[in-house]
């Protein structure tokens, strides 16, 4: 790949990601408490990041990109003078794993799964940089004093290493790409093995926390602000579910293959943010893992 597409990719990657959900960078740049020191914070160009003030320190989560990672550093800046000690990045994908550089170089330690960093050491993007710290396996701990960061790999379900955070202690977690209220799946539902994504959900809704914050959520922005609950994570495996269950029917009642996309309708969640643009993909996508089998897959896929 040359570094103009990749440059290129990346530039697509960071507008298509954040389109719906667009506000001027001015317009929105501060952080919201939602926990006892945990704050949501965002650009408002549809990312979400979380930072946990401690007494030893401060944990952030999701870099996304340099601007953002530069406004969240400054962000935390205005809440506290302890310093950030991890930066912790949820997986390989250029949207979400560039920006770290900033941290680094202000002296706090990248942290990331080791299959997301082989993967983006492999296919560097413009802003990505490779991770202070790689982890491997299901399950790590980061001690932070007062608190605990909790890291949860639950193996095949969304790009690579792909990892979930809780903070037990404050009953909080951060959520990537999983859960995003208030939207069908994204397009054309890229680098999700869908069965195994409905899995790690019901995982997800195991664990201890009450309030998240959700990498993207199309919430209206002061209610976003404030985080995404197991409802929402309720609410995303529920839309998978219907979707797969009208499919079906379809199926059942001898629908032309590629009549289905446009016969499909789950007027329930008309309401939701891409639904006339995106379900006919999301559609077509589900379809094809009915028909053919699911993807991604790797032979260790849960």
């Amino acid at each position: 790949m040359s570094r103009r597409f990749r440059i290129f990719s990346f530039g697509v990657l960071l507008s298509v990601f954040s389109a719906p959900f667009v506000l001027a960078a001015d317009e929105l740049n501060s952080a919201r408490e939602i926990s006892d020191g945990v704050y949501s914070f965002t650009l408002g160009e549809g990312n979400h990041s979380m930072f946990v003030v401690g007494e030893d320190g401060v944990a952030v989560f999701e870099t996304f990109h340099s601007g953002h990672a530069q406004k969240l550093s400054e962000a935390v800046e205005g809440v506290t003078d302890k310093p950030i000690r991890y930066a912790f990045i949820s997986h390989n994908h250029w949207d979400h794993a560039s920006g770290g550089q900033v941290f680094s170089g202000a002296g706090a330690q990248t942290v990331m799964h080791r299959r997301a960093a082989d993967w983006l050491d492999a296919n560097p993007g413009r802003d990505s940089a490779l991770p202070d710290i790689t982890w491997s396996g299901d399950h790590k701990i980061f001690d932070m004093g007062d608190f605990t960061v909790r890291l949860h790999y639950l193996g095949l379900n969304h790009g690579m290493g792909l990892t979930i955070f809780t903070i037990p202690e404050r009953r909080v977690a951060y959520i990537a790409d999983l859960v995003t209220p208030n939207r069908v799946m994204f397009s054309v539902v890229p680098d999700f093995n869908i069965g195994e994504w409905e899995r790690s959900l019901g995982e997800i809704l195991e664990m201890d926390f009450d309030v998240a914050v959700c990498s993207h959520n199309e919430l209206p922005l002061d209610e976003a602000m404030t985080g995404c609950t197991r409802t929402h994570v309720e609410e995303e495996r529920q839309f998978i579910r219907d979707l797969r269950n009208a499919i079906l029917a379809e199926f059942e009642k001898g629908t032309g293959f590629m009549d289905i996309p446009k016969a499909v309708r789950l007027p329930q969640y008309s309401h939701w943010v891409g639904y006339e643009e995106w379900l006919e993909m999301n559609t077509l996508r589900l379809m094809t893992d009915l028909w053919m089998g699911p993807f991604p897959w790797v032979p260790d896929a849960r």
